[in-house]
């Protein structure tokens, strides 16, 4: 009914270790976001880990303003790096799944 059963299992232990594999890759695949006219710049890797916060002088000086600015370049680098992400761990996923009649999980 479902062919080689063996060799079903090995595609989804390789597809395991693809995903794994992608998931190393995108800790050292860096975003960059810059807001406050370019008086704030943020560092993160794919995997949404920040690396880098870089703050001019001239922020410094309104508490309020700067959190706001923090908020706002925070989460527009958080959804630049949520989409690489989701493409790049969608595809590891789909390369190393097996093709199962029925199954078309990923079109």
């Amino acid at each position: 009914m479902f062919g080689d059963l063996s060799g079903m299992m090995g595609k989804l232990k390789e597809a395991q270790q693809k995903v794994e594999e992608t998931k190393n890759r995108l800790d050292t695949v860096l975003v960059d976001e810059v807001g406050a006219d370019g008086k704030l710049k943020i560092t993160l890797t794919a995997n949404r880990k920040i690396k880098a916060i870089t703050i001019d002088d001239s922020l410094l000086n309104d508490a309020e303003e700067l959190e706001d600015y923090l908020i706002l370049t925070l989460n527009k680098a958080i959804e630049k790096a949520s989409k690489i992400n989701e493409v790049e761990m969608a595809e590891a996923a789909k390369s190393g799944m097996p093709n199962i009649p029925g199954m078309d999980m990923f079109k």
